[in-house]
């Protein structure tokens, strides 16, 4: 048991023996499903990359407020047995409203100590915070479900759901310690996504070790926790992607300046992290945001009629940090799987020839024509008609690079030469939006009202088909394109 005794505003805790089994996985598993048990941590790494075992800690060890946390489960387990198994999850959901009736007095008791962080084992840090957040089930998704104006764990509160994707939720909440509004990025409770946290977690602190300024462009982590089975990650506050400002201007593209602000910018972030030998392996409009929210509204004149004008919006602040390290991989990891989004992803990886940091450098050329035109440039969900969308804008693919993929691709070509589209599968609709597409040039063109020499080039260069002749980072900052930008 753990007995508390209560002397004046101090708090005096023994441990001795106690009804909960911490070796047992099932255990410690309850605990962090009725909030009652939390790990965060403020400065360091998770213990070990791809890591979800939690450290249990010895409670000798533990702060005054983690022992009470102890106390007040030993009470539950006292009145529902069956939790000590961890198999009885209607018991589970039951003792959630008796949880938060022993909260109240669990209140008082750790007022003294209840923002106290004592490090465990393996440096990592347990807090306790009373009384517990209302508890709500997760959806049939695993993502969590919460109200706005709840708290995520007594230190946040929640002010609105900002994104959602695969991954999880993110919200904006008031950082009630810190006084300043953040981003957390609640993962979904699934194993998998579970261990791509840890890993991003991972990848930030690699990040933020060389650069304690932020000056690189990469989005910042507070710190990170664990939060009923979410890994939750708490990341300083950003404004819109340059996706969502694209379409709040009705995709209008951005001026040739900006194009080339955020590209070198972009490139600049691309560079520090493959010097880390990180390949970020997502990167896209969505994942490129601007730091601050702020506007302007211009008129529009490519746009604006006789008698109608339109208005678009311009950024105060030109200034982007990259997001979602969730995929991001170290050189020595790489393999010959897919991956980055369908629509930035590069021939290498389509190929099946191997990839590594030349794939990001194709990302980022895409993103840079979407800049320019407003539209995606490949516009496709197959293979096979992605690779036909290349050639139509950069002409064949080589074919070495066809005996490079050692059969791979061979199921793409005719006597790996010859791409096979249009086969017997290909619909009109995939005929005409190939056709749609012109060389680079002219895409441009159609967008820009002089094609400036030095962007052409540059792309074509970001475009090669051989990765291994692809421009790096670091040589296309130094290209004529951003040359000519730094004396403007």
């Amino acid at each position: 048991m753990v007995d508390s005794e209560e002397v004046g505003d101090e708090v005096h805790v023994s441990v001795s023996e106690s009804h909960l089994d911490f070796s047992n996985p099932s255990t410690v598993e309850w605990l962090k499903r009725i909030g009652l048990w939390e790990q965060q941590t403020m400065e360091g790494p998770p213990l070990k990359r791809r890591r979800l075992g939690w450290d249990v800690p010895d409670p000798l060890l533990l702060s005054e407020a983690a022992r009470l946390q102890l106390h007040l489960a030993s009470q539950l387990l006292q009145v529902y047995p069956s939790l000590a198994s961890g198999q009885d999850k209607q018991a589970v959901d039951s003792c959630i409203v008796h949880s938060d009736s022993l909260c109240v007095d669990t209140e008082k008791l750790c007022k003294a100590d209840a923002r106290k962080l004592q490090n465990g084992p393996g440096d990592q840090c347990f807090a306790v915070n009373s009384p517990s957040p209302p508890f709500h089930k997760d959806d049939q998704d695993g993502h969590l479900n919460f109200i706005v104006g709840e708290s995520l764990t007594s230190r946040y509160k929640i002010l609105q759901k900002i994104g959602e994707g695969t991954f999880g939720r993110v919200l904006e909440c008031w950082d009630q310690e810190a006084e300043e509004v953040v981003a957390i990025k609640v993962v979904r409770s699934a194993e998998k996504y579970r261990e791509a946290a840890m890993i991003e977690i991972d990848v930030l602190h690699t990040l933020a070790e060389e650069d304690r300024s932020g000056s690189r462009g990469c989005v910042q982590m507070r710190r990170w926790f664990d939060y009923r089975n979410h890994e939750c990650i708490v990341f300083e506050r950003l404004g819109p992607s340059l996706y969502d400002f694209l379409r709040a201007n009705e995709y209008s593209p951005f001026s040739i300046d900006l194009v080339q602000d955020f590209g070198r910018q972009l490139l600049e972030s691309i560079a520090y992290m493959h010097n880390l030998n990180l390949i970020h392996t997502d990167l896209k409009p969505e994942n490129v945001l601007l730091v601050s929210s702020d506007y302007v509204k211009v008129v529009d004149r490519k746009n604006t009629l006789m008698h109608s004008v339109q208005m678009r919006r311009l950024p105060k602040s030109n200034r982007i940090k990259l997001i979602d390290f969730g995929s991001t991989t170290y050189d020595r990891e790489c393999s010959f799987s897919t991956l980055s989004t369908r629509h930035y992803r590069a021939p290498e990886v389509i190929l099946g020839s191997g990839w590594s940091y030349p794939c990001d450098i194709w990302s980022v050329a895409c993103i840079m024509v979407e800049l320019c035109s407003g539209e995606v440039l490949f516009q496709t969900h197959e293979n096979l008609e992605h690779l036909a969308m290349m050639e139509r804008v950069f002409g064949p693919i080589p074919s070495y690079l066809v005996r490079r993929s050692k059969g791979k691709a061979y199921k793409y070509f005719r006597h790996e030469r010859t791409l096979n589209w249009p086969d017997r599968h290909t619909t009109r609709e995939s005929i005409r939006a190939v056709e749609r597409l012109s060389e680079l040039r002219d895409l441009l063109g159609k967008h820009l009202e002089k094609v400036p020499s030095a962007l052409l080039s540059l792309l074509e260069r970001m475009f090669c088909y051989d990765p291994l002749n692809r421009l790096t980072a670091r040589e296309a900052l130094q290209h004529p394109f951003f040359q000519e930008f730094s004396r403007h």
